[in-house]
């Protein structure tokens, strides 16, 4: 209910101030369901795709948006639930089961499902090795797979977090469908590891081809990490 309230509101001040742009919405379809594999450049991503669109879409969250006690973090909580956001473990691995069946649950229902197969926000604009969590949900439920392209987000967030600039113009392309069946159907291959990682680079090949970022093989969390840890370092006082 809070999403089909806030849409509305919101897209009316976006389009006020930022006038956002979109190509390709007819490459989702009116029905049925689908899935949104999206780069993810900043917060707003979240606000102009699913904006942009006539139908709901539901996203898979990080989970950190849905842990702790504290009053504002419970409020935070609902929030995200009430704007059909699903929380994700993106440890991986067994961890990120509850996530893929609540993703495959919405698809099932005939909804629109929106994944960052990056997993989270990319440190300085470039394209990031993908996960494979949309690849999995593909293949378990056989919905097509749609590649979008978030294009002048980097720019236009440089030094800031929530809200951009409103130059240059924050663009939505949204690619054809990629159908993960066709691609297991030529797998020569048995291992179920590498299909959906062949998968998940096929649909990172169509989103880079759209944006035209410059492509990074490391996961952008380890990026992150990284960067996190050495600015520790260069913040800790020098003995002597």
């Amino acid at each position: 209910m809070l999403y089909e309230l806030a849409k509305p509101v919101v897209m009316a001040i976006s389009r006020l101030l930022w006038n956002p742009a979109i190509t390709g919405a007819e490459n989702v379809p009116e029905s049925g369901p689908v899935i949104l594999a999206s780069n993810h450049l900043a917060y707003c991503d979240t606000v102009f795709l699913p904006g942009q669109l006539r139908r709901t879409v539901h996203f898979l969250g990080k989970s950190d948006m849905f842990s702790g006690s504290s009053l504002p973090q419970r409020i935070g909580a609902r929030i995200m639930h009430g704007l059909h956001v699903m929380p994700v473990d993106r440890s991986g691995g067994r961890a990120a089961r509850p996530a893929i069946d609540a993703g495959a649950a919405v698809l099932e229902a005939g909804g629109i499902l929106g994944i960052y197969p990056e997993g989270t926000r990319s440190p300085d604009g470039r394209l990031y090795r993908g996960k494979t969590g949309v690849a999995r949900i593909a293949l378990a439920t056989g919905v097509p797979i749609v590649p979008v392209a978030m294009l002048g987000v980097h720019e236009a967030h440089r030094g800031r977090k929530y809200f951009p600039r409103r130059r240059p113009q924050i663009r939505v392309v949204i690619g054809e469908p990629l159908l993960a069946q066709e691609i297991a159907s030529s797998w020569d291959g048995t291992d179920e590891s590498a299909l959906v990682r062949a998968i998940t680079e096929a649909v990172m090949d169509r989103i880079q081809e759209m944006s035209g970022q410059e492509r990074s093989e490391e996961y952008s969390a380890d990026v992150k990490r990284r960067l996190r840890a050495a600015a520790g370092r260069s913040d800790r006082p020098r003995s002597g």
